[in-house]
């Protein structure tokens, strides 16, 4: 069982995925505190986390959010993420209004042609020196 013990939040997201890709880029810059980590679902870690999770460890297609050892997926993950960055995305914990389940099943639309919409990135995606070491797999 793989247990974190720093007092980062970890975003496991889908490394193969052109919209997640965009997540990671989107998030960092808003993050001036460094609160977040990014772990790919496809990695060893990231496997490793999602069954200490209680998580399938082959289903990536969902968004994960370990914080302070508990862990959040979906709507509940992204508007956690959303309500923590600078600027006016703290407003969009709005959306905490809408049931659950509605904001899960409009995740889940998204999750399903993600891939369509945004294609795996063609080459290997490398990104600026400060950034990579919160992007640990």
């Amino acid at each position: 069982m793989m247990i974190i013990t720093d007092s980062h939040a970890y975003i496991l997201y889908d490394g193969e995925c052109g919209l997640c890709h965009a997540l990671v880029q989107f998030v960092i810059p808003r993050d001036r505190q460094g609160v977040f980590r990014f772990i790919s679902l496809q990695s060893d870690r990231g496997r490793a986390l999602l069954r200490a999770g209680g998580l399938d460890d082959r289903d990536f297609n969902t968004f994960v959010l370990i914080d302070q050892g508990k862990y959040y997926i979906k709507s509940e993950a992204a508007l956690r993420v959303a309500g923590s960055l600078q600027g006016m995305w703290k407003l969009l914990r709005f959306f905490y209004i809408v049931p659950r389940r509605w904001r899960d099943s409009v995740y889940d639309v998204i999750a399903r042609y993600r891939q369509q919409i945004f294609p795996q990135p063609s080459t290997c995606k490398t990104y600026p020196k400060e950034w990579r070491e919160r992007i640990l797999e």
